[in-house]
């Protein structure tokens, strides 16, 4: 596998009524929830152990997502220590009957690789971006 399909994981949803609050807007819950399955997701494929989410914060919502559009979330490793890996989540929007793209929310994530003990484990480095030629 690549090293980008590595450190970045892209998921896709639609916008059900169920999704939504009364105001017919994406539930803040469930965006943050989707936030974690694409955490959860790009530092299983670094590390290939199981990992359990530490830290969320930063949590930023910039624009509401209505019902019947759709959402793309793109998490990308950004830094990792010796057992965690730190994740940047970008919610972007789009609605389904023109071309627009917003970013609407987006947070930081911190997940922690562990054994089958419990306790963390070491996790591959994140080496630095080679210069290309």
């Amino acid at each position: 596998m690549l090293k980008s399909h590595r450190t970045e994981t892209r998921m896709v949803f639609p916008i059900f009524p169920a999704d939504t609050n009364h105001y017919g807007t994406l539930f803040g819950g469930q965006a943050v929830a989707w936030i974690d399955q694409a955490a959860f997701v790009c530092a299983t494929r670094w590390c290939r152990r199981k990992v359990v989410t530490v830290h969320l914060s930063e949590v930023n919502f910039r624009h509401p997502v209505r019902e019947g559009s759709i959402v793309e979330l793109i998490a990308r490793l950004v830094r990792t220590g010796r057992s965690s890996m730190h994740i940047s989540v970008e919610m972007w929007w789009e609605p389904m009957d023109h071309e627009e793209r917003v970013l609407a929310c987006q947070a930081e994530c911190v997940l922690v690789a562990i054994g089958d003990d419990g306790k963390p484990v070491a996790v591959p480095p994140l080496e630095s971006a080679v210069p290309e030629e």
